[in-house]
C-alpha cells in the first residue's frame, strides 16, 4: 500500500500560478506521499515533451512515484468523424503516459457537465455502444505499452456501481479496469460502502476522498455545495473529516486484499495544502488502524 496525492488537490495552487507541477511533487515528497497522480488542469503535457520529461526526472530524483494519469473524454460526438477524432486524441495522452513510465490511464467516456436528462440510464443505454468501442479502442493501443486504462466512477452518468461493471465486462479487456473513488457514489446518491464493495475487484487503483452530505429538504446555505442526481447536497471534506464511513471503508479495502495505490483527493474548502496533508495523514493512520 502507497498513499499518495492527486495533483487535482492542489488545482487552485496551479492554476493560480503559485505552484508547478514539479513544485506539487517536491510538496507531496516533503509532506509524506509516496506518489502522485497527474491530472491536468493547470498544467499540460501532451503538447510539451519537455515538461513531461522533467516531471519523470523530478519524481525520480526525489524518489515519488508517478501512480497514474486522469483526463477527461467524451465518446459521444455527434459523427463517426468526431468520435475518431476524440480517440486519437486521447491515443496521444498514452503516448505521453508512455514516456512519463505510468501504468494507469483513466478516462471518462462521457462529458462531465451534463443535462439532467444525460444522466440518466436511458442516456446510458443509448450511447452504450459509443463507450464501449471507444474504451476498446484505447485499451488495445495502450496493450502494447503495459499500461492498464481505466474509467472512474465519475461524470453523474457512468457513476454507479453496476454502470461501470457493465462497460467493463463489456469491453472485455484484461488491462481495462475501474479507478475506484470512495466518494463518488454518492454524486448519484448510492451508498459507498455498497459501491465499494460491489467493485474492489475490478480496481486497478483506489481515489479517498470525504464529503459533508445534506438531504434535499435541508438547503445548507452558502459554501462549495453542489447536488446529486437526486437532488442531495454534498460538499469535500478532508478525509476523515466528512459524512462518508470512511473507517469502514478501509476496513474493506484492506481487507480485500488490495495493496496498491491509495490516492488522495481534496476538493473542501479548506486550504489546500492543509486539507491534502491532513487526508494523506489520515488514510495512513487509518490504514494502520484497521
Amino acid at each position: 500500500m502507497k498513499v499518495g496525492l492527486s495533483t487535482y488537490s492542489l488545482v487552485g495552487e496551479l492554476r493560480e500560478g503559485r505552484m508547478t507541477v514539479l513544485d506539487v511533487i517536491q510538496w507531496v515528497a516533503d509532506n509524506g506521499g509516496e506518489h502522485v497522480e497527474l491530472v491536468p488542469y493547470g498544467f499540460e503535457v501532451v503538447d510539451n515533451i519537455e515538461l513531461a520529461d522533467q516531471i519523470k526526472e523530478k519524481a525520480k530524483s526525489i524518489g515519488i512515484e508517478l501512480s497514474a494519469y486522469s483526463l477527461p473524454a467524451n465518446f459521444v460526438q455527434e459523427s463517426d468523424e468526431a468520435f475518431d477524432a476524440e480517440v486519437e486524441r486521447l491515443k496521444k495522452h498514452i503516448d505521453i503516459v508512455n514516456r512519463l513510465g505510468i501504468k494507469i490511464m483513466r478516462h471518462d467516456v462521457t462529458a462531465f457537465t451534463l443535462k439532467p436528462e444525460e444522466k440518466t440510464i436511458h442516456y446510458f443505454e443509448e450511447h452504450f455502444s459509443k463507450f464501449v468501442k471507444g474504451s476498446q479502442l484505447l485499451a488495445d493501443y495502450a496493450a502494447q505499452f503495459g499500461i492498464t486504462t481505466t474509467i472512474e466512477n465519475h461524470g453523474f452518468n457512468v457513476q454507479s456501481s453496476d454502470r461501470v461493471q457493465r462497460v467493463i465486462h463489456a469491453v472485455n479487456r484484461e488491462n481495462f479496469k475501474t479507478t475506484l473513488d470512495v466518494g463518488n457514489f454518492l454524486c448519484i446518491d448510492e451508498d459507498p460502502l455498497v459501491g465499494v464493495k460491489k467493485n474492489l475487484k475490478y480496481a486497478a487503483t483506489v481515489h479517498f476522498k470525504d464529503f459533508y452530505i445534506r438531504p434535499y429538504y435541508e438547503n445548507p446555505g452558502d459554501g462549495v455545495w453542489f447536488r446529486t442526481v437526486n437532488e442531495n447536497y454534498l460538499r469535500g471534506a478532508i478525509v476523515g473529516h466528512g459524512d462518508l464511513k470512511i473507517r469502514e471503508i478501509m476496513k474493506i479495502v484492506k481487507h480485500s486484499g488490495y495493496d496498491g495505490y491509495l490516492t488522495v483527493e481534496f476538493e473542501g474548502m479548506e486550504d489546500s495544502k492543509v486539507g491534502s496533508k491532513i487526508g494523506m495523514d489520515n488514510v495512513r493512520r487509518l490504514w494502520d488502524e484497521v
